[in-house]
């Protein structure tokens, strides 16, 4: 292989003199000898591995094979860590904190002497976290996933993360499921590491990334302990070598072609409407120009992928069935031409594809459903748009006109959702506010708002649901999120009125409050500017300077790319 002294490692470890003496030596701490320093590629690994998120404990192990890859291919793997965001486990909300990782992921690769960098995460946040961060900076980029879970077990019988949550928890609350039973239950749903074995956001954002081409093929559905993801771990690290030696950077594979790819492919899988949020934002820093309009476009997109919520199976079924292959190959009359980090078109990952269980991948011919793509919803209550997914939703609400019941917050939510007479019928329309980017802050998974109780005791399972706030990959419901503006920057939201009449038409994209339009106007006159709780820190960074959901809720200052090198040295 060629060796360079043009490389962007050589401004670290290429230059014969006090700085180059420090930038090598420090390195040779670790044992490093003097030839690997010669102008072969530096490769950085970055690392979302902590015990605290469990999804992305195998990335510890993961790492040595993509280490290996890198050795193999003639470049040296040096790893290392950034934040890792736990969405099981931090509050208020990972989503606080993506943009943070982003931050953290960007800043790491600039200031350190690398060429290029495979991203290992998982977890749902950690994604589009680490892409984002990549993709502002644009060096040779390769994506590792964590992998999915094996399947969750319960008295001989397949649950789903978070999905499965969310059933039994409304069985507990309608005296179906006994707590003994519940608790039974959590034991067997999380069998080894990874990420949720439902089409979640870790899984759905795992496809999108493979649909891109921002990966290895088979790298979305490969089991977290599956042999076969180390593998492909290896053969990564060997391929972002070659990516180097290409220079083949992420805003060459990256293109609009892709994300629409990724819209269309989301639709098939029936994929997380956190997608929508992440792609917006993975976009803007790509300086790709991607709005809710191009989110439209895949609402026609039949679901071919029987999976949790939208379905039936879990991840290692979808795995066994052919996985983001054989989708692709079903959808390849909708797929645009678009590089990938092969330097060969997306239909490279497909065309040998084939479908192995149609009860889990269903043909094109013979859709799971002929439309289940997101759909957008604007109107006078949601100007700047919401959305809904209609494949996780019940169809005879999807056209629906009912009474508002308000909740201002999510303290007065849990205070009163479980009281015997809450005025609600199935006909009722719950609003939920104060869930926004600046609001929570950091936009929760709430949106998915648990049913009444007085409901639950009579069999009802579904409403609409209205909220700023996003909800879980693995929930399902009538539910509207991502209502933009929200009620903490003055939104119509924020001055919905229990009483009031909404009317929610997803077919055609409608969201209305039917008030007068004079009575809104003086609400929203009247209304006062709630209190900002954060008065130091990031949060405080967070609130003061976070987009909207219908701009990907990325910070103001973020969108872009600065691929400069840093040329000033520390000493």
């Amino acid at each position: 292989m060629s060796k360079s002294n043009n490389r962007r490692s050589s401004n670290w470890y290429g230059k014969m003199d006090k700085d180059g003496f420090i930038h090598r030596s420090w390195m040779k701490s670790q044992g490093l000898p003097d030839h690997v320093f010669d102008g072969r590629p530096i490769i950085g690994i970055c690392n979302t591995w902590s015990e605290l998120t469990p999804c992305n404990a195998g990335l510890k192990n993961l790492a040595e094979g993509v280490k290996r890859g890198v050795w193999e291919a003639g470049g040296v793997p040096l790893e290392f860590p950034v934040m890792s965001l736990g969405e099981t486990q931090m509050k208020p909300t990972a989503m606080l904190f993506r943009n943070l990782l982003s931050m953290d992921v960007e800043e790491s690769i600039r200031a350190y002497g690398m060429d290029g960098v495979v991203l290992l995460g998982g977890c749902d946040k950690t994604t589009p976290g680490q892409l984002m961060g990549a993709a502002s900076v644009d060096l040779p980029t390769i994506v590792v996933s964590a992998g999915p879970m094996l399947n969750g077990k319960y008295k001989g019988k397949d649950i789903g993360s978070g999905t499965d949550v969310w059933r039994f928890s409304e069985e507990v609350r309608a005296g179906d499921m006994t707590l003994k039973e519940f608790m039974a239950a959590e034991t067997g749903m999380s069998r080894s590491s990874g990420v949720c074995m439902t089409m979640g956001t870790a899984s759905t954002m795992a496809s999108l990334v493979e649909g891109m081409g921002l990966s290895l093929p088979t790298n979305a559905a490969l089991p977290a302990v599956d042999a076969r993801r180390m593998t492909l771990a290896h053969l990564s690290g060997k391929r972002i070598v070659e990516m180097v030696e290409e220079e083949l950077n992420l805003s060459k594979v990256i293109t609009k072609e892709s994300f629409q790819n990724a819209i269309t492919l989301n639709s098939a899988i029936g994929g997380s409407t956190n997608s929508v949020i992440h792609l917006l934002a993975l976009a803007g820093r790509s300086e790709i120009d991607l709005n809710l309009d191009d989110f439209e476009k895949g609402a026609d997109i039949p679901l071919l992928v029987n999976c949790m919520p939208s379905g039936e199976f879990l991840m290692e079924d979808f795995c066994y069935a052919g996985g983001i292959p054989a989708v692709m190959k079903q959808i390849k009359s909708f797929i645009k031409p678009a590089n990938t980090i092969l330097n060969k078109d997306i239909t490279h990952y497909f065309d040998q594809a084939e479908i192995l269980n149609e009860d889990v991948i269903k043909t094109i011919e013979k859709p799971l459903k002929s439309s289940a793509g997101i759909k957008v919803l604007r109107g006078n209550l949601a100007p700047n748009g919401a959305i809904i997914k209609p494949a996780a939703a019940s169809e005879e609400l999807l056209n629906h006109e009912g009474i508002a019941y308000v909740f201002e917050d999510i303290e007065e939510l849990k205070e009163n959702i479980d009281k015997p007479d809450l005025p609600v019928t199935k006909d009722s329309i719950l609003v939920l506010k104060g869930c926004g980017p600046k609001g929570y802050p950091g936009m929760p998974e709430v949106g998915n708002m648990p049913m009444p109780r007085v409901l639950v005791e009579k069999g009802v399972r579904d409403m609409i649901r209205i909220s700023d706030a996003r909800m879980s990959g693995t929930a399902y419901g009538t539910i509207v999120l991502h209502v933009a503006p929200e009620a903490n920057v003055g939104g119509p939201i924020s001055i919905v009125e229990t009483g009031d009449r909404i009317r929610v038409d997803a077919l055609n994209g409608v969201l209305e409050l039917l008030v007068p339009e004079t009575e809104i106007k003086e609400r929203l006159k009247a209304k006062k500017q709630p209190e900002v709780n954060y008065s130091r820190g990031y949060a405080k960074l967070y609130i003061e300077t976070v987009l909207q959901a219908d701009k990907g809720a990325d910070l103001d200052f973020l969108v872009g790319k600065d691929t400069r090198l840093p040329n000033r040295e520390s000493h």
